[in-house]
């Protein structure tokens, strides 16, 4: 990418994947922008401009100014599924999507690419069956329903002069936050055996890849609509932990069994689909124009780790 003359704006950006992409392109020499719900000071190379994620404002200047988008707004799902939390997961990021649309579709100059945020949680639980986007099944749940939901509103928009597409991201390793500094402490107390029966596959990505994916994106523009954002590389639960434990030189791996999680989730305010569902995804897009991974196997991922 020319990163010199790009204008990022990274919508719902203050999260760890949010300030690693801004920390990423920044260092490529592109000017960042981030809104945020919560009013921020603005750090070395990053502004930060407050919104609501529903309502149009002065923010809307900035989308004026970007020549890529990047929306990753949305309340976070590690927390309890009852209706309150649920009516906050969805409406964070359908009102935000539709709002992005509409400050796009009132531009002069629009960014010539938006990226939304989806997840690789759209396809069903699978031990067996590779998810690719083409053959990938989308089932009915919560989870997979807020994904349809989110990417339907994010492809109904028409706009002529942006090309859109949504990331179907799996979990992302890094050293900043997500799962793996809360993985990396069930293993270092003993508690990184399997979870649950561990045949679920994890769908993983490492951070620098998951940033180099994005700015592959932005430079191929025969990539539209959904790409999954993964390793080519799933592992089940089981050899997983197996390489934490290796990588950690912890002998002791106390496993979980369905019935602790469970109780171990209703404590802590989260909900065991989070580690229980096998999401065996498979990043056949990325794969087919070309993108080459840094990090393929998970052993080479977490050496560089902390």
């Amino acid at each position: 990418m020319d990163a010199g003359t790009q204008h990022i704006l990274i919508a719902g950006g203050n999260g760890f994947l949010g300030l690693s992409l801004a920390r990423y392109f920044g260092a490529k020499g592109c000017e960042i922008k981030i809104l945020s719900r919560s009013k921020k000071d603005d750090q070395p190379g990053i502004a930060f401009i407050q919104w609501d994620g529903e309502h149009l404002g002065e923010w809307t200047a900035a989308v004026e100014w970007a020549d890529i988008l990047i929306n990753m707004s949305g309340k976070s799902v590690d927390c309890r599924y009852n209706e309150q939390n649920k009516k906050l997961i969805y409406d964070s990021r359908i009102n935000s999507t539709r709002i992005l649309c509409e400050a796009i579709s009132m531009a002069e100059n629009p960014p010539k690419l938006w990226i939304n945020s989806s997840s690789a949680s759209t396809y069903i639980h699978s031990e067996s069956q590779q998810m690719t986007e083409d053959e990938g099944i989308i089932g009915d749940d919560f989870s997979m329903n807020i994904c349809k939901s989110w990417e339907a509103e994010f492809f109904k928009c028409n706009l002529n002069q942006t090309r859109r597409v949504a990331t179907r991201t799996s979990i992302v390793l890094g050293n900043d936050g997500g799962a793996y500094p809360i993985m990396k402490r069930l293993v270092k107390f003993g508690l990184g055996g399997k979870q649950g029966n561990g045949r679920q596959f994890i769908s993983w990505i490492h951070i620098h890849d998951f940033c180099r994916a994005i700015e592959f994106i932005i430079d191929h523009p025969e990539l539209v609509g959904p790409v999954n954002v993964t390793s080519p590389q799933p592992v089940q639960n089981k050899d997983f932990m197996k390489t934490m434990q290796k990588r950690y030189r912890k002998s002791i791996a106390i496993p979980q069994p369905k019935w602790i999680l469970e109780l171990g989730a209703a404590m802590i305010g989260t909900e065991t689909e989070m580690v229980l569902k096998s999401r065996n995804v498979i990043p056949e897009r990325l794969l087919e124009s070309g993108f080459e991974f840094d990090y393929k196997e998970l052993s080479a991922a977490l050496k560089h780790l902390d």
